[in-house]
């Protein structure tokens, strides 16, 4: 009887004791072994779950990995295809509209097939010959205004000497000024107007075009900028630096004005530069 009223005590002085919080510390302490053991068994179920629930044959994996990585790949190739299709759409809508500012021209549109591989640019290959009706002599533009001309035809390609090749001389005018030289390649990429009157105004930003005069190109093809002037009381001639309009190490497709008939006068004025 004296034992179970001790208990009964002890009960309700543990009861009391609890609801005053004193035992909270205890309980955490004990908690804790409890709480890392229940979280041990969460993860090892879910571990085992995920383990039952997913695909068991690998080669079905594999085969479906391979297929998207093919999937992928296709469809990058289509960008890159569309891309190359836009960027060529735009080169032949600048190449009409070149053309129709020349309508009387008639015109062979040929793709570069290859350039010069020295470290200097001088000609590139065209994929367009003979059989195409391209000959020695036909000029070449671009939409931004003259390449240069051809100099060797084979039956299905075609070799353009460029108008930077040390080689080339062309007869060209200041636009502005109507002031007439010769323009010579260097191989720098820029060109040089020379034979230049002394008394002849030329100035950084004119334009300089064909003359048309010699024969070998047709008149008023833009080939490109004066960027500056060298004039010297003691020299017969004053010359200019111009940069060519074309880009020539971008071209990718361009124009042959194929009605143009080359004229050699070089019998005839043997003191002239070569047109």
């Amino acid at each position: 009887m004296l034992l179970a009223s001790a208990l009964i005590l002890l009960a309700l002085g543990l009861l009391v004791i609890e609801r005053a919080g004193y035992l909270d510390p205890l309980k955490n302490l004990a908690g804790r072994p409890l709480l890392g053991l229940q979280r041990s068994f969460s993860t090892a179920y879910y571990n085992v779950r995920d383990f039952l629930t997913a695909p068991r044959n690998l080669a079905d994996l594999r085969n479906e990995n391979a297929r998207l990585q093919a999937q992928v790949s296709q469809l990058e190739a289509e960008v890159v295809t569309l891309r190359e299709q836009a960027a060529e759409q735009e080169v032949l809508r600048a190449l009409l509209g070149f053309a129709r500012e020349q309508p009387a021209s008639r015109y062979v549109t040929a793709r570069v097939i290859g350039r010069d591989t020295s470290p200097f640019l001088r000609y590139l290959l065209l994929d367009q010959g003979s059989d195409a009706g391209v000959r020695r002599g036909m000029p070449v533009v671009s939409e931004n205004g003259l390449v240069g001309r051809i100099s060797e035809v084979s039956a299905s390609a075609a070799k353009v000497q460029l108008i930077i090749d040390p080689q080339s001389a062309i007869n060209a005018r200041v636009q502005e000024t109507r002031a007439e030289g010769v323009l010579i390649g260097q191989p720098t990429g820029e060109l040089t107007l020379t034979y230049l009157a002394q008394d002849a105004v030329v100035k950084a930003g004119d334009l300089v075009v064909t003359s048309g005069l010699g024969g070998g190109f047709p008149a008023n093809i833009l080939a490109g900028r004066v960027v500056s002037v060298r004039k010297r009381d003691y020299e017969l001639y004053q010359t200019a630096t111009v940069l060519p309009r074309v880009d020539f190490g971008r071209l990718e497709i361009v124009l042959i004005i194929a009605d143009f008939e080359p004229i050699d006068i070089g019998s005839l004025s043997p003191g002239q530069p070569a047109p």
